[in-house]
């Protein structure tokens, strides 16, 4: 006779992850949130937009990438989550949106409560470090599909921003003041490019390399920085003009799609150190240059475009909110492109 559970899914274990992960859900609860009892759906308020004049939604959707594979081998699950909200609730900042409420799919080989309930765990906590909530979400197991240790995730996610405060490149002139907002780290992309190194330099991820002063796993698994609420209350209180997330491309593409096609953004590459674990996959993989520049964030998680009046109070608003931010470069004359010196 044939089951459900003799083909590989396990409905109990899943019911268990979701009583798990309530309570690190509710950690990320906005008063906007409406319970829906039949739990089919996410409900959130909308009265809560009548503030707006003309209100904006705003979505994203987006995944961790290859980041999963080194978490399932160091057998650490707690933060995956986070770089998850870091690659959906920033990109809406960019615009000047208020991230409002997330939802999250997980698929895995094989339900382990416990696993998946410190995924979700993840996903909460970065939601609210962003000051969203997460509404929903679905665990789906795949056996045969993927091995029983394996997991992918992905979200989506909603804000708002009042129409005539929408960032872009259309505010952006020339003498603005690039700022950079360090990241923590690698952040989630270019981890294809990280397993490759790692594997062909025969690197262990329980090595503590001298430079990083702690395992390589832990150093690599470091999660993204939510930049939401630094980045709105930036905009709240000085002249932003334009921000850029730094995801994947690197620091020149990503600034670029926040540029006008008759300004540049002359960058200066000696206004920051790159943190060091950057060294080491450039050394351990023999990296040029301009791979690293087009594939990593160099340790520039975020680029805010700001008036050259407003830099200095930027920058001090940033550091009493434990931001470390520089002055990046310049907008100048030029065809849409962001470079170094």
């Amino acid at each position: 006779m044939s089951t459900y559970e003799a083909a590989g899914v396990d409905i109990e274990a899943g019911e268990r992850a979701v009583e798990l992960m309530k309570d690190k859900v509710a950690r990320s609860r906005r008063p906007e949130v409406v319970d829906d009892a039949s739990g089919f759906a996410g409900l959130f308020d909308a009265s809560a937009l009548l503030r707006y004049r003309r209100p904006l939604l705003a979505t994203s959707t987006d995944g961790v990438g290859t980041k999963v594979m080194i978490a399932q081998r160091y057998g650490k699950h707690d933060t995956i989550g986070i770089d998850l909200v870091g690659m959906v609730l920033d990109d809406l900042v960019v615009c000047g949106a208020e991230p409002l409420f997330m939802t999250d799919y997980i698929a895995c080989g094989k339900v382990v409560p416990e696993r998946v309930a410190e995924i979700v765990g993840g996903v909460a906590e970065g939601c609210r470090l962003a000051g969203a909530a997460l509404v929903g979400g679905e665990t789906a197991e795949h056996p045969g599909a993927m091995g029983p240790d394996e997991y992918d995730l992905a979200g989506a996610g909603t804000g708002v921003v009042e129409a005539d405060a929408l960032l872009g490149p259309d505010r952006v002139r020339a003498g603005d003041v690039v700022l950079g907002l360090a990241s923590s780290g690698i952040h989630s992309n270019g981890y294809s490019l990280v397993r490759h190194i790692v594997r062909e330099a025969g690197l262990s991820l329980d090595a503590e390399l001298p430079e990083l002063g702690r395992p390589l796993g832990e150093e690599l698994l470091e999660p993204t920085r939510i930049y939401s609420l630094d980045c709105l209350e930036l905009a709240r209180s000085v002249e932003v003009h334009a921000f850029a997330h730094i995801t994947g491309g690197g620091v020149e593409s990503n600034l670029a799609r926040s540029l006008p096609s008759g300004l540049d953004a002359v960058l200066d590459r000696a206004s920051w150190t790159p943190p060091p674990v950057f060294g080491v996959l450039a050394g351990h993989g023999r990296v040029a240059q301009q791979d690293m520049d087009r594939t990593f964030n160099l340790g520039v998680g975020m680029a805010a475009v700001v008036a050259a009046d407003a830099a200095d109070a930027a920058l001090r608003l940033l550091a009493d909110r434990g931001l470390p931010a520089w002055v990046l470069g310049e907008i100048v004359p030029g065809a849409g492109q962001a470079r170094y010196r």
